[in-house]
């Protein structure tokens, strides 16, 4: 009789764990039930499927099995699509829940909370900036807690999480500038102008990262110096009597501080960091990220079109050209970290977050800028590449079953998934599709109350270390006032002169605001890399489709909707246990 009852026993067993594969199949790796304790599942130790081939690369639908195993690969045709009058069960129905819940919370967004988003976005704006005015300058951050301000560390030469970005050049009055726009206010905007010609050198013994000088002031300089002298005057008369170019001669003199950082490579390939008065460091490391050495094409561009003077223009687009001929022959992605003299990969990973987002920004945003073909097609293959090695997921974002669409970070050369995390910086690819969506508007409500509630301090908002337990470092960064608070207070502001001048712009990566302009587009030299006989830029190399996005193709009924049907939002909810 014993042996009838372990027989029993494995049976139920048997069964049970069908149906718990049945509910979970394709949910991810986590599901939870509704309940606080997780159950994890390694779908691949399950001999869900059976393959011929069995050493195929694993390109998935399902990035949650993060095990690369060709064994469990997962066709490359769209997900199945269940009809809602089919006698087959989905296992979404699992999420289905009340339908009309993600409508009813995010569908709308009422003018008059549209208005008290932007108050509080504008009073969060001036908290910062009147504080790093009162306690700060002329120094380069507010250190919000203490109500102090914070240069670069000379005592610890080594501590690059300050000193990168730190010049002793006033720094957060200079990123500010252009916000000061935004937000309407021409008297302040023309009193801290004056204020940074009167105060501000470059002539400092600061060592500097090259990418965090060119976005932060650079950027601001050129923007500034453009917004300043537009005869269109997008945000009302905002010239200075007397204003002889002096922020566009600064700019001028900082990328000439700068260019020594393209010296003395093999590759072309920048050193990441330069002494604004003596150069490059006799200890300067041989390695940079994509991102820093590959994003400075718009801000070196746009001065070598003021200026006239093309030289700016050939570092940035050499630099660019060297890593795009370093990508991989067979996935034709690039990796994050990259040795400048041997042009090695250090860093294999290629993902779309820190260290390699601006990159792909900057080749879209300075085709849009300078009309060059070259920056266009390197950008299409980029996409063509991400697109496929990248993406992971259901094809369709709102239909079929599956892991939601996700952009997860691989080996360059094999496109074996890596990792599946997702930084802020990450964000960025998918979020380009963020627009006028009510949706987005409670995004940003959310994100604005966040900050008052957890990251504002005495005289600031502070860094937090760390959503959950909410510690703090005493630091304000730059770009809380020239990013975060000028896009919170557009998002809101409908009738800002940007979202109804007649011109169009763009925003550099660190959120400087620059004009659409014709004169960009015209240069008074030959082309800077003439193609050499027989060759044809035009012959990129060709990936197959696979696992490509159907997310992008948003049907004009649902433009105004949630970015996603109610079950697949509950769908996400779930997975990231906020259900």
């Amino acid at each position: 009789m014993q042996w009838r009852s372990i027989v029993v026993g494995l049976v139920v067993l048997r069964l049970s764990l069908s149906c718990v594969v049945w509910l979970a199949f394709g949910l991810g790796h986590n599901v939870s039930w509704g309940f606080n304790f997780p159950l994890n599942f390694n779908l691949q130790t399950l001999d869900l499927k059976l393959f011929k081939d069995e050493t195929e690369a694993f390109k998935g639908n399902s990035w949650s099995q993060r095990i690369p195993s060709g064994k469990y690969d997962e066709p490359r045709t769209s997900c199945p699509k269940i009809g809602e009058d089919s006698p087959q069960k989905s296992y979404m129905n699992f999420y289905d829940g009340n339908k009309d819940e993600y409508v009813k919370r995010y569908n709308t967004f009422p003018d008059t909370l549209k208005a008290q988003m932007k108050a509080q976005a504008k009073d969060m704006f001036y908290f910062g900036y009147d504080n790093y005015m009162k306690y700060a300058f002329p120094e380069d951050e507010l250190n919000p807690i203490d109500c102090r301000g914070r240069g670069p560390d000379v005592l610890n030469p080594s501590n690059i999480n300050i000193n990168d970005v730190l010049g002793n050049y006033s720094l957060t009055l200079i990123d500010t500038l252009d916000t000061l726009l935004v937000l309407g206010n021409i008297t302040e905007f023309q009193r801290a102008v004056k204020l940074v010609i009167d105060t501000v050198s470059f002539d400092k013994d600061s060592t500097v990262q090259v990418f965090e000088a060119n976005i932060r002031i650079l950027g601001s300089l050129i923007s500034s110096h453009i917004l300043l002298t537009d005869p269109k005057h997008p945000f009302g008369d905002v010239g200075i009597e007397g204003y002889d170019n002096e922020l566009l001669h600064m700019a001028h003199d900082l990328a000439v501080r700068l260019l020594p950082a393209f010296e003395n490579t093999i590759t072309g390939i920048p050193y990441p960091r330069v002494n604004l008065k003596t150069g490059v460091p006799a200890d300067s490391i041989n390695e940079t990220c994509t991102a820093g050495a590959g994003s400075l094409l718009v801000e070196f561009g746009i001065l070598s079109r003021l200026l006239g003077d093309s030289t700016f223009e050939w570092v940035a687009r050499r630099a660019v050209r060297a890593l795009w001929s370093l990508r991989s022959k067979e996935t034709g992605l690039l990796g994050n970290i990259v040795n400048i003299q041997t042009g090695q990969w250090v860093g294999k990973q290629s993902g779309v977050g820190a260290g390699m987002d601006s990159f792909y920004e900057y080749l879209l945003k300075s085709y849009i800028l300078f009309g060059e073909k070259e920056d266009y097609r390197m950008f299409q293959a980029a996409y063509e590449s991400i697109q496929n090695h990248l993406r992971r997921g259901r094809e369709s974002c709102n239909e079929g079953e599956g892991d939601p669409p996700l952009y997860v970070n691989v080996n360059m050369f094999s496109g074996q998934i890596m990792n599946t995390w997702i930084d802020s910086l990450q964000a960025f690819f998918p979020g380009l599709q963020a627009t006028k969506n009510p949706f987005y508007l409670h995004v940003g409500m959310d994100i604005l109350q966040s900050l008052e509630k957890n990251a504002k301090v005495r005289c600031g908002y502070a860094t937090l270390h760390h959503v959950v337990d909410k510690s703090k470092e005493d630091r304000m960064e730059s770009f809380f006032l020239s990013e975060t608070c000028k896009y919170l207070y557009l998002l809101f502001d409908e009738d800002n002169p940007l979202h109804k001048s007649e011109n169009k712009y763009i925003f550099t990566t660190e959120g400087h605001i620059v004009p659409i302009d014709q004169r960009f587009r015209e240069k008074q030299w030959e082309d800077l890399f003439p193609l050499e006989e027989g060759e044809t830029p035009e012959d990129e190399p060709q990936n197959p489709p696979s696992n490509t996005s159907n997310c992008g193709r948003i049907p004009d009924a649902r433009r105004f909707a949630l970015p996603l049907k109610s079950v697949y939002m509950r769908q996400i909810d779930h997975m990231v246990g906020l259900f």
